[in-house]
């Protein structure tokens, strides 16, 4: 297992949703069931977060790379960070601030929400109605029964910087290398809306009779309506009391996009954590890790998947030698001097130009059969971490298809220490 020094991000964001229960309601303050799409970009910039490998296990995470969960939401979920149990003193978030364009327009309270979703679904009998967001973020919820059983539908406002990175990842849909998923469509409106509608499941990777499906709209003022319904009553553990969810896609849309929902999202504060670290570029030389990452993969190897080429700072690669496949992933950050004591101890390697290795072999995901985990961790002189992970099975959460991950412990440092990570002088 790792030593204390070394937290990597996988564990702790378990941890993060083990707390949320067995149902992961997406939700709320831009959370959704997004895997790798919305947590591959893991912003961590003068955080104190070990990263390890990415996110690639990830079941919900924020935009931005923070895992919002509002408080009082309902399963015993708390706000906490994606980085949970951080390696140095966590900063409080900024409170969001009001502009006097935003304070002219009165903001919606969770009681005012659950007016507008009670008035907006379609006929049918309404229960257990409950306003369970926060007074700035507000998520309300009802049990709704269109005579074909009860089920959970929630409605969440909040809003990020028009155009930023956060705002461009609640509409993509995600990889399905991490979310299991029936159907996923993002679609430009009219008014220059983005509309993301996901047929998904309770648990996020593997189909069940639990469903989960969520629109996600993000309006051109940054405002964002998510909505959740489910085939059950969505609290954890609970049964299902229908075969579907009770509204069609077309319905689903029509809520989404209503216009008091709009209107209500776009006149939120801005949310100061969506975008608390300026987007400063690409990350990664040539703007994409799984470009590099595939330049790197020894001859001979073959490249079955790779995740897609407009990832800066996380990518992954499924390498097969003709002995099975193996999950390849890479991590780079561009500078983490402030937390390169608590990730590099007296017993990492120094090269000749500076830079720090680690290196970490461990099992992999519990309960998952004779998975193992190997990862080389760097960091330079300049702060420029890059840390590879490696599994000896196509994905880090499938049994494994081999003894060994595909590439040895030296060649994942060669690839870790390639100067094409590195800007050029």
């Amino acid at each position: 297992m790792p030593d204390a020094d070394h937290d990597p991000f996988e564990k702790r964001l378990t941890d993060v949703l083990r707390d949320t229960g067995t149902e992961f309601g997406t939700d709320q303050q831009m959370l959704a069931a997004r895997g790798e799409t919305h947590g591959r970009r893991l912003r961590l910039r003068r955080r104190a977060a070990a990263v390890v490998g990415g996110a690639a296990a990830v079941a919900l995470v924020g935009l931005g790379g923070t895992l919002l969960l509002p408080a009082g939401q309902g399963d015993g979920v708390r706000q906490r960070s994606a980085a949970a149990a951080p390696v140095a003193p966590a900063t409080p978030s900024p409170s969001p601030t009001h502009t006097p364009a935003e304070t002219a327009s009165k903001v919606v309270s969770g009681e005012e929400l659950l007016r507008i979703l009670e008035k907006l679904l379609p006929e049918g009998r309404i229960s257990d109605n409950r306003n369970d967001g926060t007074d700035d973020r507000p998520r309300a919820k009802v049990l709704y029964d269109d005579g074909g059983g009860k089920a959970a539908v929630t409605v969440s406002l909040n809003r990020v910087k028009p155009g930023s990175m956060e705002a461009r990842q609640a509409i993509q849909c995600p990889d399905t290398m991490f979310i299991v998923y029936d159907t996923c469509t993002s679609t430009k409106l009219s008014d220059g809306s983005v509309l993301m509608l996901l047929k998904g499941y309770v648990s996020p990777k593997s189909r069940t009779d639990r469903k989960l499906w969520t629109a996600d709209l993000m309006t051109p003022a940054g405002g964002y309506v998510g909505v959740q319904e489910w085939n059950s009553t969505g609290e954890p553990g609970s049964p299902t009391t229908r075969e579907q969810p009770p509204l069609d896609l077309d319905r689903l849309k029509a809520l989404a996009t209503a216009p008091e929902l709009r209107a209500a999202a776009d006149a939120m504060p801005v949310d100061d954590r969506s975008s608390a670290e300026p987007d400063t570029g690409p990350v990664t030389p040539g703007g994409s890790v799984s470009a590099t990452l595939s330049r790197l993969v020894p001859h001979g190897i073959k490249i079955v998947r790779k995740s897609g080429p407009d990832d800066d700072d996380f990518g992954y690669v499924v390498l097969d030698d003709g002995r099975g496949a193996s999950l390849v992933q890479v991590n780079v950050q561009p500078d983490m001097r402030d937390v390169e004591k608590q990730l590099f101890g007296p017993d990492a390697k120094v090269l000749p130009d500076g830079t720090k290795v680690a290196t970490h072999q461990q099992p992999g995901e519990k309960g998952i059969p004779g998975i193992v985990w190997w990862s080389v961790d760097t960091i330079r002189p300049d702060g420029r971490r890059v840390v590879i992970s490696a599994f000896n099975s196509g994905t880090q959460d499938s049994p494994a298809t081999r003894k060994t991950p595909v590439l040895t412990m030296k060649q994942l440092e060669a690839i870790a220490t390639d100067p094409r990570w590195h800007p050029q002088d």
